[in-house]
């Protein structure tokens, strides 16, 4: 299918203060990204201490909108690996089943292999916390390090950074995170 060229103003809003600057910065992300399918999602800015103070934005889900900590507008490089950390929280919950425990697969092999590190802080933390039990009972714990991992992952492969300190995984799995999304489909199309 091809991407229409008005693909980042029919599925983001950008509202309130910044909201050129979030328009800019979307469209300029919507070249990197795999089409998307779905209603349009709000996007604003916030102080931090409005969205949670130590997290730089937060996805909304069930009302379809992402706020962004303010600082973020004046950085693009961070800006394009937050964002779309958050567009695959919408992703996520509309993967279905079936993916989503092949992604957690992959996870299980890689913690069975000793692998360390992540490709973001969100998941990297998580992952600490992670004891064997929650892993064979597929815990709260467990399912949500599995979608955090899924979302930065997403923001390693599509940002465009190449480099960042919280991309701590070694190349083999990012090789085989990476083969994954474009096995099951998400490299090519989103639904959000």
């Amino acid at each position: 299918m091809a991407r229409s060229r008005n693909w980042s103003r029919s599925k983001f809003r950008p509202v309130g203060r910044y909201s050129r600057t979030a328009a800019a910065r979307i469209a300029e992300l919507a070249r990197r990204l795999p089409e998307i399918e779905g209603a349009p999602i709000a996007v604003s800015f916030r102080n931090s201490q409005e969205i949670g103070g130590t997290a730089h934005a937060g996805a909304l889900l069930t009302e379809r909108r992402i706020v962004f900590e303010r600082a973020l507008a004046r950085d693009q490089p961070e800006f394009a690996r937050i964002f779309v950390h958050e567009l695959f929280h919408f992703a996520w919950l509309r993967l279905g089943n079936v993916r989503r425990r092949a992604w957690e697969r992959l996870l299980t092999q890689e913690i069975a292999r000793g692998v360390r590190g992540e490709l973001g802080w969100s998941s990297e933390w998580r992952k600490r916390e992670l004891e064997s039990s929650d892993v064979r009972a597929r815990t709260r714990r467990w399912r949500a390090y599995c979608c955090e991992s899924f979302c930065d992952s997403a923001a390693w492969l599509f940002s465009g950074l190449k480099r960042h300190p919280e991309f701590t995984l070694a190349a083999q799995p990012r090789k085989r995170r990476r083969q994954w999304f474009e096995r099951s489909g998400a490299s090519a199309r989103i639904p959000i």
